[in-house]
């Protein structure tokens, strides 16, 4: 037993995975998901949150600011001109200092201030602690370099604070002061400020994410008017798809989906009469092809029977005559066979072709193929075929498949050809009857591969005169075909070429 190498595919293979779909299935499903739709939408939600993000957060700040400010400017000024309207003499003394303080304290706006003192060693305050821990030493430097104070906003332990520092000044003459020494600061907490503050941004995150949900209908109403056309460009393409070359789709408006819509019916309006005069081209060309065949039948049965007479009689004439008799004689037996494949094409083309299938013995069936060729006995072909194998199938299209295949292998391959029959599980799971004729010949050159099959295709340019038509393998195709089988074409690793065909058992249909 001779084991062949699975071939491989060349031509009908199946691309479907096991649930019967495309691969490329899962992956339009996967990415249904983010389809144009979804893509729209988060576009528009994004834009529209982007809007509302920056627009909130300009009003935040804008009115944080504007809060911060206020009360900012109405503490820094009322502190300055308190201490400005105060006159100090020199040397300062601790004693009412303390008090002088509270009253200063008590006049603090917007609300009531924590008012420290600092001259020298010093430390007076309106509170209970003479020293300030939110004072920072940046405010200390800046208070006491500019005469007209400085002031900082800090957070310490989680509470804002506006911190004012005003050095105390004494006139020296009508346009000249000098410093005291005596430095003031007030210290103002600003947790109702960042109450407020609190309740803006809450207000601008809550004012944001309604027009989120307003902007989604709009939305919607874009998403669906931009993927109208879409959709209906996609039936379109589905129908012209399978067969329906006279489908058009609705224009509606002047935009750029317009002249889409409009593009695509002049295009469809244009594969429609190509196509159109495509098929009546072939229409004609199969009209033409079978009636010449069926003319030429009646004179050809004719031709034959004539050399078949001037074939017993050649012996009996001259050498010259006797060979140009015999090329008569073979010239239209090649004429016959092309006439008889060219008449069977005809019916596939026009789908004339049917089934008149049977429940057979399939090795019984090839070797009845090997016999009515007187191919039985010849050693140049080997078999490797299993009994019990059965299955429903065309007797004579069978006959045809084995017989065009063993045929080809024995002229253009090379000795043993070798047929083994066997099945196995098909891709579903269902069993498969697999033939596979092979040779030992210099196998199908790569670049003749993919028109092994094709209609008057000949691998090798040389062999014009070969006895064959040209149609053979293209009737095997579409015999095969028939039965919703496939066939493959392939070369083998130690030389000479493949042929595999696959043909569904039907065992359900076999078992009745």
């Amino acid at each position: 037993m001779i084991a062949l190498p699975r071939p491989r595919r060349t031509r009908g293979g199946d691309s479907k995975g096991r649930d019967g779909r495309g691969p490329g299935t899962h992956t339009r499903e996967r990415s249904r998901a983010f389809g144009l739709r979804t893509r729209l939408l988060a576009a528009f939600l994004l834009v529209a949150a982007v809007s509302a993000g920056t627009t909130s957060a300009l009003t935040y700040r804008e009115a944080r600011n504007a809060l911060l400010m206020t009360s900012q400017d109405t503490a820094v000024s009322t502190f300055r001109d308190q201490v400005q309207r105060t006159g100090w003499g020199l040397p300062v003394e601790e004693e009412g200092l303390q008090e002088f303080l509270r009253d200063l304290a008590r006049s603090g706006k917007p609300r009531p201030w924590v008012v420290f003192a600092e001259y020298g060693s010093v430390r007076a305050s309106s509170g209970e602690n003479p020293v300030s821990t939110v004072i920072t030493p940046e405010l200390r430097r800046a208070a006491t370099a500019d005469r007209y104070g400085s002031f900082q906003r800090v957070v310490k332990d989680g509470v804002p604070y506006l911190t004012i520092g005003i050095p105390t000044l004494f006139r020296t003459g009508p346009d000249s002061v000098l410093p005291t020494g005596l430095v003031l600061y007030a210290v103002m907490r600003m947790t109702d400020e960042q109450i407020n503050v609190d309740a803006l941004l809450v207000a601008a995150r809550n004012g944001a994410l309604p027009g989120l949900a307003v902007a989604l209908v709009p939305a919607l109403l874009a998403a669906r008017s931009v993927l109208r056309p879409v959709r209906e460009l996609r039936r379109a393409a589905r129908s012209m798809g399978s067969g329906r070359l006279d489908t058009r789709i609705p224009v509606r408006g002047r935009d750029e989906l317009a002249d889409l819509a409009d593009t695509f019916n002049e295009s469809t309006g244009q594969l429609e009469r190509s196509v159109g005069e495509l098929r009546e081209a072939e229409a004609r060309a199969r009209r033409f092809a079978s009636d010449v065949s069926h003319e030429l039948r009646t004179p050809l049965a004719g031709m034959l029977a004539v050399t078949e007479v001037l074939d017993q009689d050649a012996d009996r004439l001259d050498a010259d005559t006797a060979q140009a008799v015999r090329l008569v004689s073979a010239e239209t037996g090649k004429l016959a066979v092309l006439v008889e494949d060219l008449m069977e094409i005809s019916r596939f083309d026009a789908r004339a072709a049917e089934l008149n299938s049977d429940e057979i013995d399939v090795a019984e069936a090839i070797r009845k193929t090997l016999q009515t060729r007187r191919w039985a006995d010849d050693d140049r072909i080997r078999t490797e075929l299993p009994t019990g194998v059965r299955a429903r199938l065309d007797p004579r299209r069978f006959d045809v498949v084995v017989a065009n295949l063993v045929g080809n292998a024995l002229r253009h391959g090379g000795a043993p050809v070798t047929v083994l029959l066997r099945t196995e599980a098909g891709p579903s799971g269902t069993l498969v009857l697999v033939v596979e004729v092979a040779d030992r010949g210099p196998g199908i050159p790569a670049a003749a591969l993919p028109h092994i099959f094709d209609r008057f295709y000949k691998a090798d340019a040389a062999r014009t005169r070969s006895p064959g038509s040209g149609l053979g393998l293209a009737i095997t195709l579409e015999n095969v075909n028939l039965h919703g089988g496939t066939i493959h074409a392939a070369n083998l690793s130690g030389g000479g070429a493949v042929f595999t065909v696959e043909i569904p058992l039907r065992a359900e249909e076999a078992g009745r």
